[in-house]
């Protein structure tokens, strides 16, 4: 039997439009496609000798060392004039496995990845600490692309991105930017970020706050003048909120809870919902803008859970929304069913009201329909299509 051919693999998921490729040993690869997982049909497993192939190939020596040590490690991949891979490699059942997502070579603009209108504006915040939530897959790094992308070509400023691995790379526009690379080119999160206040930073992106002392680090640059932004694996912006207080001790929460209050510019929480034609998947946004009234209820811990109205009745005026705002957006204007709002719904009942009121007025359609269903695209067929023959 032929060896594996890696960049066959992930030139095949990307013609079949698969966000990310699952490789390990005495299994076929598996794809996923607009969120569902198949494997590739007629494909042979791939042995344990592909596997640690493939992984000795994709990693340095400082990579190797760090999965001799941990049986993990997280890189990038590049196949050349095609796209870029966020690559996780790890141990299963004593065998090696790994993960893989596309990070492609072009960056979106907030109009292409159908985005907030409110993502410019908040994109132009020169100070503070804007972050960016969700779950694995929902779009975070691709929204935090566009946004510096969006900074690197109106203004004139140093940008550093700290990030495990390098996904999106950005040439200087506008902007200065210097991207680090965990592993790299610096140790740490937190290394590199106190590093980044000593080199005249403008802008500073850490790819995710994973610990106490980053987070820390993080809040002290914002409340010295620098724009701050990162992620976090929360699901809307109140979880967001306590998640960042519950990492401190209960004896500094009042404190950090103040400071939080005075530094944060904006919540950005994401999900990523299918389309009703069954054409990909669009996002669905939750999106809090610090204003004083944001701000008193995040100091405030007996007004924090009122959080989520403030940000519905800040859609006006300040460009906020909800989840289910949003959802109501979507499947008004036909881009996603009935039932997939109510499912990604934080509050069906009161949204399923909503969307009746404007069936039953008659600007959709009569109340005992669900919206538009959509047509599942036939994936086993698709996924066919990759060069089995070449492994």
């Amino acid at each position: 039997m032929a060896e594996v051919n890696i960049d066959d693999i992930l030139r095949g998921a990307l013609r079949v439009g698969a966000s990310d490729v699952h490789l390990k040993a005495g299994s076929s690869p598996a794809l996923r496609i607009d969120g569902r997982l198949v494997f590739v049909k007629g494909a042979p497993p791939v042995s344990q000798e592909d596997m640690v192939r493939i992984s000795n190939s994709m990693m340095n020596k400082l990579q190797a060392e760090r999965f001799n040590e941990t049986n993990e490690a997280d890189l990038a991949y590049s196949v050349p004039g095609l796209a870029r891979w966020r690559v996780n490699i790890y141990q299963q059942r004593g065998s090696l496995a790994m993960s893989l997502r596309a990070v492609p070579h072009e960056i979106l603009n907030f109009k292409q990845l159908n985005l907030a209108p409110i993502m410019e504006k908040i994109s132009q915040q020169e100070r503070g600490l804007i972050l960016i939530t969700g779950t694995t897959g929902s779009g975070k790094s691709t929204t935090l692309a566009a946004m510096i992308d969006f900074m690197n070509t109106n203004r004139s400023a140093h940008i550093i991105t700290i990030e495990d691995p390098l996904e999106f790379v950005h040439g200087d526009k506008k902007s200065f930017i210097s991207q680090r690379e965990i592993g790299i080119d610096t140790l740490s999160f937190s290394n590199s970020l106190k590093g980044a206040l000593r080199q005249d930073p403008d802008i500073v992106l850490v790819g995710e706050m994973r610990d106490l002392e980053t987070i820390e680090i993080a809040l002290l640059a914002a409340e010295t003048g620098h724009l701050v932004m990162s992620t976090l694996h929360t699901l809307d912006a109140q979880e967001t909120i306590n998640r960042v207080l519950a990492i401190f001790p209960h004896s500094q929460q009042n404190q950090v809870r103040y400071q939080l209050s005075q530094v944060l510019s904006a919540v950005i929480s994401q999900r990523l919902v299918p389309r009703a034609d069954g054409k990909g998947r669009v996002p669905a946004q939750e999106i809090l803008i610090s204003t004083s009234r944001i701000r008193e209820l995040i100091a405030n811990p007996e007004k924090t859970m009122e959080l989520r109205s403030a940000i519905e009745e800040g859609n006006l005026h300040y460009g906020m929304q909800t989840f289910d705002q949003c959802l109501y957006n979507l499947f008004k204007s036909g881009q996603i069913t009935y039932d997939e709002a109510m499912r990604q719904a934080t509050n069906a009942g009161d949204l399923a009201l909503r969307i009746k009121g404007i069936m039953s007025a008659g600007t959709e359609k009569a109340a005992t329909q669900e919206g538009p269903v959509a047509e599942q695209p036939d994936i086993e067929e698709d996924v066919v299509e990759i060069d089995t023959e070449r492994y």
